[in-house]
């Protein structure tokens, strides 16, 4: 990685002002029901605090959109950090005030200090630049381990980087490292499977991997508007009308060979677990019926090109993986990548579901805790907030 990160600074007697994505999912009673992205940190965490640092950590949850949200309060978090970590972790109400600044800086070697939702500010967003400076106020070193939001323009993205020195925790680092080894050496063949609803959200992942992959597998909604691309009627399939002339683009370029896309799928009567239900050829659905996953005969081809590749990038289900009916074709394509004995780099929150529900979590190379961020890294976008990380002079 050309990037500094903590093993790059002498973290000893420092305070050091750390930004997590500490998103996590809640269920309708307040209770943390995953904590994938809490546990991931805690190699970095564990690490500044050995090196007899203490530690002030920044993260949001939800989009309060700049008030104060109680639902979304990150205190539950703190206290599933305190028992993760088996040490105390104090909380602070309010990161701006001077009472919050006080105890961050009597904080003794190995102290926690965890603040309130930083998007209860609606200049963190609006990347304030005195919002930004008030907030460095809380450490002398700066650590950025918050890779899925390092793709805004925030100001604990790349404000408060302007006012501390700023390094990367291990799972930025990891991210880095992970992504550009599927862009910048992979191990080949590479095999992308790309899946999720539409192609224009990720057009500009396809028109970059395409010279790069050997062989590209297409899922999701997004395939049913290569297929009508293809002249095939898909009756009352999400098709984006607007991104077919793009879909024929791609199947009619110089890399068309290296595609592949759905050859048949589960149909259904209704956008609803409960609707009747039939498999089919993509070129034969049923009068009103729409695609909703893909079929067994496409596992087994998806499977197969899936066999031999040395590396693997997956981003996006192949189905409608939150209804239970309609998610089979992304559990066995989870279950066949983690078989592999390829390389593997997953995204995308679905994805990352898949794996887990499938028991392949230890079959996977690196799980990406980035949504859009990763899109945006993907599609060869220099990240803002990675950008602000002081570069590594072996870089």
């Amino acid at each position: 990685m050309k990037k500094c990160t903590i093993k790059d600074c002498d973290l000893k007697g420092k305070r050091v002002l750390l930004r997590a994505d500490y998103n996590v999912p809640m269920d309708k009673e307040g209770n943390i029901t995953e904590l994938m992205r809490v546990e991931e940190s805690l190699p970095t965490l564990n690490y500044i605090l050995e090196q007899g640092a203490s530690l002030v950590i920044l993260t949001h949850l939800g989009r309060p959109k700049g008030k104060r949200v109680p639902e979304m309060s990150t205190r539950p978090v703190a206290d599933a950090l305190a028992k993760l970590l088996g040490r105390e972790v104090l909380f602070a109400d309010d990161v701006l005030s001077d009472e919050t600044v006080a105890r961050a800086e009597s904080l003794r070697p190995g102290e926690i200090l965890f603040c309130e939702n930083i998007r209860y500010y609606p200049e963190e967003e609006g990347n304030d630049d005195a919002f930004a400076k008030d907030v460095a106020r809380l450490g002398e070193v700066y650590v950025n381990e918050c890779f899925s939001v390092d793709h805004r323009s925030h100001a604990t993205t790349v404000g408060v980087p302007r006012y501390l020195p700023t390094y990367a925790g291990f799972l930025l680092g990891k991210e880095i490292d992970a992504l550009s080894k599927v862009l910048e050496s992979p191990d080949r063949p590479l095999t992308a499977i790309i899946g999720g609803a539409k192609v224009s959200d990720k057009i500009k992942i396809l028109e970059k991997l395409l010279p790069i992959v050997d062989r590209l597998l297409i899922g999701g909604g997004m395939a049913n508007t290569f297929l009508a691309a293809k002249g095939y009627d898909m009756q009352k399939s999400l098709v984006e009308q607007d991104r077919i002339e793009d879909a024929k683009a791609i199947m009619e370029g110089p890399y068309a060979e290296k595609l592949a896309l759905p050859v048949d799928g589960v149909a259904a009567a209704a956008f609803d677990n409960d609707a009747e239900t039939a498999l089919c050829a993509v070129d034969q659905i049923p009068e009103g019926y729409q695609l909703l996953d893909i079929g067994e005969k496409t596992v087994a081809a998806f499977k197969e090109a899936l066999a031999d590749a040395r590396t693997i990038l997956w981003n996006g289900p192949m189905g409608v993986f939150e209804m239970s009916r309609f998610a089979e074709g992304t559990k066995a394509v989870a279950e066949a990548v983690g078989r592999s004995d390829a390389y593997s780099v997953v995204g995308g929150g679905d994805s990352a579901a898949a794996i887990k529900s499938v028991g392949m979590e230890k079959g996977i190379s690196h799980i990406s805790t980035g949504g859009g961020a990763s899109l945006k890294f993907l599609e060869g976008k220099e990240l803002p907030g990675i950008a602000a990380v002081r570069d590594s002079a072996e870089g």
